[in-house]
């Protein structure tokens, strides 16, 4: 960890993707800030921060990425049952706040996402790069949430936490969708999940993801408003 380069609060820059170490997979500098704008420098560059309280902040990109393709999202027959049913409400933006910090809390094996990161990507809500997307039961209880960023045509999946059976893969189904419809061409979700191949997320290598965001980050979407306009109707999928 002693070669790795440290970085100055003071400079905005980081070192090439490509420069990440393969053991642990994806290290790449630590040190830095959590600015909005090293944020938004990070994800346009293939890199995301995760650490814990007790270490500096960490930088990472791995290889390969796990990605999903909007369009390749799969639809189980399970979870077309439960899509039927319509037991869940999806919505966007209502509440960030109560998404992070429940992803935050929710997770049995500790949490990198600390009250600096809670701040600083509050802060990129407040601008409009970092949404929330929500998941309500009947009761109109929070059932499960995700947080992440939009930048050009890209969304980068931050968190993703479910308090009930299928409410996050209702989620993915519902953002999916929205996010084809608004024309992204490309779902970051990090690394690699049972959970995440489930739905049709795939694995390719660093150098294909820093060429895809490489590309579409810098491109406008169809609608950026960010308000959740695709429901489901019992469609094939």
């Amino acid at each position: 960890m002693t070669s790795l380069p440290w970085l100055d609060p003071d400079q905005l820059w980081f070192p090439p993707a490509e420069e990440a170490l393969d053991d642990p997979d994806g290290l790449l500098a630590l040190g830095g800030d959590l600015s909005t704008e090293r944020l938004i420098l990070a994800y346009r560059s293939g890199i995301f921060p995760w650490y814990s309280d007790d270490q500096p902040i960490l930088w990472w990109s791995p290889d390969p990425r796990c990605v999903l393709f909007p369009e390749d999202i799969h639809i189980s027959r399970s979870l077309r049952r439960t899509l039927n049913q319509g037991r869940f409400r999806v919505t966007t933006d209502q509440a960030f706040s109560r998404i992070i910090r429940l992803c935050a809390s929710t997770r049995s094996e500790g949490t990198w996402i600390t009250d600096d990161m809670i701040a600083s990507y509050s802060e990129l809500h407040h601008q409009g790069v970092a949404h929330s997307i929500e998941v309500w039961n009947q009761n109109g209880d929070l059932a499960g949430g995700m947080y992440g960023l939009a930048i050009g045509q890209c969304f980068f999946g931050e968190s993703m936490f479910s308090l009930e059976t299928n409410a996050s893969k209702v989620l993915m189904v519902h953002l999916a969708h929205q996010l084809q419809d608004w024309g992204y061409r490309l779902m970051d979700c990090q690394v690699e999940s049972d959970h995440l191949l489930t739905m049709g997320a795939c694995t390719i290598p660093r150098n294909e993801f820093l060429s895809i965001i490489g590309t579409y980050a810098d491109r406008k979407p169809d609608q950026t408003d960010w308000k959740l306009h695709w429901q489901w109707r019992g469609r094939e999928a």
